[in-house]
């Protein structure tokens, strides 16, 4: 059962506390961190945070974004929590950044006025927040303090790996502090052990009928020319790479459905400008499936660390019935198995996708999580409580949104 918060709390709590309507500090301090513009951050010392993240997350890469805040629709002038260590605890005698995390207010968010944080959304359903794998805990307790300094009751993180190893950070330091987080969602998605032979796992995930009827479906394709898998690495491959994806992902459903990336100029000016800035320190790919001249899938993967991100598919729906998207996901299985650098591939997909889920058998328990700010806060149970009102509503028109997104993935 929900505390409710009692009415002079929710007095407390109202708009003047709001953290979208309190000014930002001009600059992020290395004394501890700040509540800055994410453009403040400096990505020299942002670039050098994700070299030593304690968990990867290709989604929070400077390069990335940077590029997202600059013009993805409705998702730039986010903020961010940044944590640094002390100066006299360094080599150089300067500070570090240790921490970092791109939030907006939860009016922002979701029109809730209430006074907590939330992870910003990277165009790519993973937040987890970047911290420094030697100063893991250190940085969850100045990235918390920072939120408080800035106003929040607590901090919402969407899409975070419920067992991965931020959130074991957090919950340690939570704990040491007498508090523990609140996941208010959470569910399963595929992810690819890429440490395994590629032609076994997919033996084992799709069984030798399913797999001879995706070779007789490659044979069809073959018709129109032979079948090429091709990975852009460079940056000017990238490029244009990146303009077939564009094409490919409006040319189907996604178009129809108004989330194509090429039908808003914010959306593709960011992907183009993210996947070439990463391709230049390999950490983007594109992949792209050929028959003969003809591009009939197209992909970006990002790469962080050892982990490699399934960010979006774009597929010729002229070749629907040969299952190009298919095709192409099963070479890029065999190309991110092959590679010894790759120890784990996230889908980044929903749940239950019916096309990724079947291929990559592997699963992460991914969760949407309430972190408090203060023991004892009443405000917390209020917020709690508005984030359960708000899914019990949503819940049924998301299920259904879901069940027709599910059918037209299907058809593609």
């Amino acid at each position: 059962m929900v505390e409710i918060a009692n009415s002079a709390a929710v007095r407390r709590a109202s708009l003047e506390d709001v953290i979208g309507n309190r000014p930002q500090a001009a600059a992020a301090l290395p004394d501890g961190g700040g509540f800055v513009p994410l453009t403040a951050v400096a990505a020299s010392q942002w670039r050098r945070l994700a070299e030593r993240a304690v968990e990867p997350n290709g989604y929070y890469l400077p390069d990335w974004e940077l590029a997202v805040n600059a013009s993805a629709r409705g998702r730039t002038g986010v903020s961010a929590l940044s944590a640094w260590s002390d100066a006299s605890s360094a080599q150089d005698g300067e500070a570090r950044m240790i921490g970092l995390l791109p939030v907006i207010s939860m009016w922002r968010a979701w029109k809730i006025p209430l006074p907590a944080l939330v992870s910003a959304d990277p165009y790519g359903t993973l937040c987890t927040p970047l911290l420094d794998s030697d100063m893991a805990e250190d940085a969850v307790v100045r990235l918390l303090r920072a939120a408080r300094e800035a106003g929040a009751h607590a901090l919402i993180l969407r899409d975070v790996s419920l067992n991965g190893a931020a959130m074991n950070g957090l919950d340690e330091a939570l704990r040491q502090g007498g508090m523990r987080p609140l996941v208010l969602h959470s569910h399963l998605r595929a992810c690819l052990d890429a440490t395994r032979d590629a032609d076994e796992l997919l033996r084992d995930a799709l069984g030798a009928k399913k797999l001879k009827e995706l070779r007789r479906q490659r044979h069809r394709l073959a018709e129109q020319g032979a079948v090429r898998f091709d990975v852009a690495r460079t940056p000017e491959n990238v490029a244009r790479a990146v303009e077939i994806f564009l094409v490919l992902e409006a040319s189907g459903w996604k178009a129809r459905r108004g989330t194509a990336l090429a039908q808003d100029d914010g959306d593709a000016g960011f992907v183009r400008r993210a996947a070439v800035s990463l391709a230049q320190t390999g950490q983007c790919e594109i992949v792209t499936l050929r028959a003969g001249s003809t591009p009939v899938a197209a992909a970006i993967v990002l790469r962080h660390r050892d982990r490699a991100f399934y960010f979006k598919l774009g597929v010729d729906e002229r070749f629907a019935k040969l299952s190009p998207g298919v095709q192409l996901t099963l070479d890029l299985t065999r190309h991110l198995c092959a590679d010894p650098a790759i120890t784990l591939a996230d889908s980044t997909a929903s749940a239950d996708h019916p096309m990724i889920n079947p291929i990559w058998r592997g699963r992460m328990k991914i969760a949407d999580v309430l972190i408090p700010l203060r023991r004892s806060d009443p405000v917390v149970s209020l917020i709690h409580a508005a984030m359960s009102l708000r899914r019990l509503v949503r819940e049924p028109a998301r299920r259904a949104v879901r069940f027709i997104r599910k059918r037209q993935e299907q058809s593609s």
